[in-house]
C-alpha cells in the first residue's frame, strides 16, 4: 500500500508542476507584453527534462528495486516535500508576474526584494533542491536523490544561476553594452 501512496505522492507533484507550467506561460505572456527579454533559453530543455527524470525515476527506483517506507526517513521527507512546495509558491506569489519558469527579464522592472528574497537571493532553487533530495527519500529512492542532486547543482551553478544574475545585471544597467540597444 506505500507504493500506492507514494506513487500518488509523485503523480500530485507532477500535476503541481503543469499548474506551474500555466502560471508560468501567463506570466511569460504579461512579460513578453511589457518588453521582457528571455536569456539562457539552451538549458531550459535539459532542466525540463531532468526534472521530469526526477518524477519517472522516484517511481521506477521504488518499483523495481523495490525500496522500503523507513518511517525514520520517510516521515521527515515527506515534511521537507511540503515544505519545499510552501516555499516555491511563496517564492511565486511573492515576484507575482515576474516569476517565470524561463529566465525572462522585463526592462526597467527593480529587484524583488521582500518574502524569501529579503533573506535568500534564488529561494525558488532552495525549493527544488530540497524537493529533489526529499522526494525520492520519502520511500528511500537514495540513488534518485544523489543522481537528480548531483546534475541539478551541475544545471543550477553552471547555467541557469549565471544565466539569471546576467540576465538582470543587463537588464539593471542603463548603459548599452554588447548587444543591446
Amino acid at each position: 500500500m506505500s507504493v500506492l501512496l507514494y506513487v500518488a505522492l509523485v503523480l500530485a507533484t507532477g500535476f503541481e508542476r503543469l499548474a506551474e507550467l500555466v502560471v508560468s506561460a501567463r506570466h511569460a505572456r504579461w512579460s513578453f507584453a511589457r518588453g521582457g527579454v528571455e536569456s539562457g533559453r539552451g538549458h531550459f530543455g535539459p532542466m525540463v527534462a531532468l526534472h521530469t527524470g526526477l518524477l519517472v525515476a522516484c517511481v521506477v527506483e521504488v518499483v523495481a528495486l523495490d525500496r522500503p517506507f523507513l518511517p525514520w526517513l520517510g516521515w521527515p521527507m515527506l515534511v521537507l516535500v511540503l515544505a519545499s512546495q510552501g516555499l516555491r509558491w511563496w517564492c511565486i506569489a511573492t515576484l507575482g508576474p515576474q516569476w517565470n519558469t524561463r529566465v525572462i527579464v522585463v526592462p526597467g522592472m527593480s529587484l524583488v526584494r521582500r518574502g524569501p528574497y529579503r533573506w535568500i537571493p534564488h529561494p525558488n532553487y532552495v525549493a527544488v533542491v530540497l524537493e529533489g533530495i526529499a522526494l525520492p527519500l520519502v520511500h528511500s529512492a537514495w540513488i534518485t536523490a544523489v543522481g537528480f542532486t548531483v546534475l541539478n547543482a551541475w544545471l543550477l551553478l553552471g547555467f541557469r544561476i549565471p544565466a539569471e544574475e546576467r540576465a538582470l545585471r543587463l537588464a539593471d544597467d542603463p548603459a548599452p553594452g554588447p548587444g543591446r540597444t
